[in-house]
């Protein structure tokens, strides 16, 4: 499955682009994941949006990056989710291929620190991101800190 991707600050956002966007971190992240946080965190403002769309237009794929000194001393990625009607085509890792050339694109090529919850280590090590740290919670979630060097 092909996906048109684009990135846009917050501002430049559509309405529908952002109702969009909550809605599928609040169907995976809270819904999904039974995890009650606050996910309107005051740093979508802060960040592009990658926001990766199927043929019919529903969004399939979503991350947050940050720009160095905005959420990490480093670049970072962060809400990296596929909508659950969208796995299985291996989009997580088209997401990821997106993410890291969307910051490369738009902050030069720097390091890229990640909070990944833990179960995930092995997938962003096949990105070349390396754990830093031990485990640690999130939300109840047992997460480690990676970068990408």
């Amino acid at each position: 499955m092909t996906l048109t991707w684009t990135s846009k600050k917050f501002s430049d956002l559509t309405l529908p682009e952002l109702y969009a966007l909550l809605q599928l971190r609040t169907e995976v992240f809270i819904v999904e994941q039974n995890c009650p946080f606050q996910d309107i965190d005051g740093q979508d403002q802060a960040a592009y949006h990658l926001l990766g769309y199927a043929p019919q237009g529903q969004l399939a794929a979503y991350a947050r990056l940050f720009d160095a000194g905005q959420c990490y001393e480093q670049v970072s990625i962060g809400r990296v989710v596929v909508a659950p009607a969208f796995r299985r085509f291996g989009l997580g890792r088209e997401l990821m291929r997106q993410a890291l050339a969307h910051c490369e694109q738009l902050f030069g090529a720097q390091p890229i620190k990640i909070g990944a919850q833990q179960y995930l280590t092995e997938f962003y090590q096949s990105f070349g991101f390396e754990q830093r740290g031990e485990m640690y919670l999130e939300d109840d979630i047992p997460h480690i800190y990676m970068l990408r060097p």
